[in-house]
């Protein structure tokens, strides 16, 4: 085919698509929704101009790649063929677009990966297995402590995405993770599980979290394992679930020049999180895994180290755990305490500032000790039970809610508590007025009560019926967060189809006729004559409107004018 031939025959092609059908190439081929398209022909222009076709080559495993190259629709799988073809690269019969070919030739590629020639991946020795079952346990302890750390307040980010180097430093100071890039696979990780999105500025947590939380070490590996595995490029994955062998990974996509270095980064979040050896072998667990996506927990399960749920009360206020703490009572111990030390063997520290946060969020004094007394192998030794009864006696000297106008209020007995947060500047953005015997503000309830938790005030926060109520921070809502192809592409369609007339060859010869005035060009152009037959005219296109066509006939010397509809055909001289 020839470019302006292409041109018209995929413009044919979009116009009798359905409207899901355009959207997915559209959202696939990554058209912006705000394309100055006037009708198809200018979508069908802009899916053949090489930026567009560069971008969707890179993105083409290898195997559809190969298709392209030999360029035989009969050797080529209905499938691939299928597939090519809604990516808008071959026309119906798996032939390959002029400008398709013309790209791929400028690439020079010459060699393709196949499933054929996969390399194998060994399984993985006693050393190795214990090694990945190892970090598969630190692996999912701090990603378990970023998600605290971002329930608490969300990580701050730069402008470019990454978290800014003071958040960074903190979590790595805490021991949350080992260093910088240990700390984007783990946020990576925990996005492709749903468990954290980037919000504005910020990482926040999903609704998915708390539970995530609440979960055995297993059960979380397994969750982050099964999202990792479904996140991936959809070359690297296979039809049953699993994903092809790690080794050939780096050959997938051979046009994109970026890919290797995402392959290796891929690879080694997949290392970090035990599902693979440090040498690239696969430990029992991962058999499975690559063969059909799914988790064998209790392989897992054998080689982690085992959960307790007891510890050790100290009278100098520290908590030991002998083991990993089983997940759902160490959360539930954080709320209360600051972590020391992580290990297997962990130390937790409760203070006046930890018990307050505790009874913010939502505990008392009874609950506390209700907790602690079933947890404990020591009891709860006299110095605790003290601090535990004189914070919850201060705790709910100040309590937020709203009054019947919707008007945050914050409430006191205490006037010089209600003068002291009046001039305190770390509560001035949150503009606390005075208003009888409160303090109002235009801030929402929870945006007041965090800054007060976060100036480490005693405070609560309350429903209508002035009950305590327990308050999160900010999340991002369920597990996805996503723009509809539909909705994106909804105005562009719309506007197409309203150009769209029934004679498409009309349409087009008027499309080659507005280029050619626009350049000023030389056109060879055949009339239809009342008699039958057919002339040629050569002409300098110079005006079109009122259904005619305007040009210079240099061999004549005169302008001609020629009704649109005795033009047959137009082709650039």
């Amino acid at each position: 085919m020839d470019g302006p031939s292409d041109e018209r025959a995929l413009a044919s092609v979009l116009a009798a698509s359905e409207d899901d059908a355009l959207c997915d190439l559209f959202a696939a081929r990554r058209l912006p929704p705000a394309t100055p398209a006037d009708d198809f022909f200018d979508v069908a222009a802009a899916l053949l101009s090489e930026p567009s076709i560069d971008r969707a080559l890179a993105r083409l495993s290898a195997p559809m790649i190969a298709a392209l190259v030999h360029a035989d629709a009969s050797a080529v799988a209905p499938p691939v063929r299928d597939a090519l073809h809604a990516l808008a690269l071959v026309d119906a019969d798996g032939v390959p677009y002029r400008a398709v070919n013309e790209r791929l030739t400028a690439s020079g590629i010459a060699r393709f990966a196949s499933d054929a020639d996969e390399p194998a991946t060994g399984s993985a020795d006693a050393a190795g297995t214990a090694s990945s079952a190892e970090r598969a346990f630190s692996a999912t302890a701090s990603l378990a402590d970023v998600v605290v750390a971002a329930m608490s307040a969300p990580l701050h980010r730069t402008g470019a995405g990454a978290v800014s180097a003071v958040e960074r430093k903190r979590l790595v100071d805490e021991g949350a993770v080992a260093d910088g890039d240990a700390l984007d696979d783990i946020l990576a990780l925990g996005e492709d599980a749903g468990l954290l999105r980037p919000l504005d500025r910020s990482w926040v947590t999903t609704d998915l979290a708390s539970a995530w939380l609440d979960a055995s070490t297993a059960d979380r590996w397994r969750t982050v394992a099964l999202a990792y595995i479904r996140s991936l490029p959809s070359a690297l994955r296979t039809a049953d679930g699993g994903f092809i062998r790690v080794p050939s990974w780096a050959g997938r996509y051979p046009l994109d020049a970026e890919w290797p270095a995402r392959a290796a980064v891929l690879a080694r979040r997949a290392q970090s999180w035990g599902i693979l050896t440090a040498d690239g072998t696969q430990p029992p667990w991962t058999s499975v895994l690559l063969r059909d996506g799914l988790a064998d927990t209790s392989t897992l399960t054998e080689h982690l180290p085992p959960e307790v749920d007891r510890i050790y009360l100290q009278a100098d206020l520290s908590a030991i755990s002998p083991g990993p703490l089983a997940p759902r009572l160490e959360q539930r111990l954080r709320r209360m305490t600051v972590r020391e030390a992580r290990a297997q063997a962990s130390t937790y520290r409760f203070s006046a500032d930890s018990l307050t946060a505790a009874v913010s969020g939502g505990e008392t004094a009874a609950s506390i000790r209700e907790f602690l007394e079933t947890l404990s192998l020591t009891g709860i030794p006299q110095p605790l039970a003290y601090l535990i009864d004189t914070t919850a006696a201060r705790h709910g000297l100040i309590r937020v809610g709203t009054d019947a106008a919707g008007r945050t209020v914050v409430r006191s007995d205490d006037p010089q508590t209600r003068a002291t947060l009046a001039v305190d500047h770390a509560l001035r953005p949150v503009g606390l007025v005075a208003h009888d015997d409160t303090l109002v503000s235009r801030a929402s309830r929870d945006t007041v009560y965090w800054s007060l938790v976060d100036a480490r005030y005693p405070v609560v926060a309350v429903d209508a019926d002035d009950q305590v109520e327990r308050v999160s921070r900010r999340t991002a809502g369920g597990a996805a967060v996503s723009t509809e192809p539909t909705q994106q592409y909804a105005a562009l369609i719309a506007r197409l189809r309203s150009t769209h007339g029934p004679d498409a060859d009309a349409a087009w010869l008027e499309r080659e006729l507005e280029q050619a005035v626009r350049g000023r060009s030389v056109v060879e152009v055949d009339v239809s004559l009342p008699d039958g037959t057919t002339r040629t005219f050569i002409l300098e296109a110079t005006g079109l409107g009122g259904g005619r066509l305007r040009g210079l006939d240099r061999a004549a010397d005169v302008e001609r004018t020629l009704p649109l509809t005795s033009i047959a055909a137009v082709r650039p001289r």
